[in-house]
């Protein structure tokens, strides 16, 4: 069971109101909370660390698995490890995801390695969001760890999104793709005070015909740090794009390294970069509609993250 406070936190990380359908195993201050499986999906908790395994059967079409984490417990921290088998030609949406709220003077710290293990043809949409509250002066702290595995012709698009409350996070990627694979990554992301955040990605298109698109957008605020560092390997004939467009505001501080590495004659690959401020003219045309330069700021940072 979870209280009121794990609630509101399942339904900023996973729009959870209720027990989802389908497949699902919640964790609360690193406890299980609740776990149901289906025909066709299966939780099996591990024996040797923490976390969990979870099989989708080949085939399986219009499934969902949700595995979101909270913590509420002030000085909680945990490290889990999660694993996704899914079967040749299933079409699945996984939605997972940590939210902490932290009261207490402690800091509270939830890291988690993920491994997706994508069979032929298979196709995967997968949404990961971080989410922090609470008045304490303890830290809330997300360090997740996601690796991809895709084979022959497999398609996964991530969703990546963290736009409040997280004071450190290191979010560290790296996939590697067979012939005909397309992985699609978008990530939206936002900082304020003194907050931290560092997102690596490293793409390695092995197979030809593979495809990648990593895209960030983000806004600095305050005195807050950002980091974008990723790199694209063409391996083979292959496509591969990342891109980094970034507000900075007040006080903040955004480094992006974008890299790209072709070892093969027939490797595509672009990389882009963008940083600047709100645009004068954007926040003018907005004020002359009755709004303040606070209230302009918002929208336009609103629309930008959309």
């Amino acid at each position: 069971m979870v209280d009121l406070i794990q609630k509101q936190l399942l339904e900023e990380i996973a729009d959870l109101h209720d027990v989802p359908a389908g497949a699902y195993n919640i964790r609360a201050n690193s406890e299980l909370a609740g776990r149901n499986t289906t025909e066709n999906i299966d939780i099996v908790t591990k024996t040797d660390v923490p976390g969990i395994d979870i099989f989708i059967k080949p085939g399986t079409k219009k499934e969902s698995v949700h595995i979101p984490v909270v913590l509420s417990k002030s000085g909680l921290k945990e490290m889990v490890y999660n694993d996704f088998h899914i079967g040749e030609d299933a079409d699945v949406v996984i939605v997972a995801g940590c939210g902490i709220h932290n009261s207490g003077s402690l800091d509270s710290e939830h890291d988690g390695i993920h491994r997706f293990f994508v069979g032929k043809n298979a196709k995967v949409k997968y949404v990961e969001k971080h989410y922090g509250q609470g008045d304490g002066s303890g830290k809330r702290i997300l360090n997740p760890g996601t690796e991809v595995h895709m084979e022959e012709g497999s398609s996964m698009e991530m969703e990546m999104v963290q736009i409040k409350g997280v004071d450190s996070t290191v979010r560290t990627t790296t996939a590697e793709l067979a012939r005909g694979a397309s992985l699609v990554v978008r990530e939206r992301l936002m900082t304020h005070g003194e907050q931290k955040a560092e997102s690596v990605y490293e793409v390695k298109l092995n197979g030809i015909d593979a495809s990648a698109d990593v895209v960030s957008r983000s806004v600095a605020k305050d005195n807050s740090y950002q980091k974008f560092d990723a790199i694209i390997i063409g391996n083979a004939p292959c496509k591969g794009h990342t891109e980094c467009d970034a507000i900075i505001m007040d006080n903040a501080h955004i480094l992006a390294v974008p890299k790209l590495e072709a070892l093969d004659i027939d490797a595509s690959l672009i990389h882009e970069a963008a940083i600047g401020k709100i645009a004068g003219e954007q926040l003018t045309k907005l004020m002359t509609l009755g709004l303040t330069e606070e209230e302009a700021e918002e929208q336009i940072v609103n629309g930008f993250l959309r």
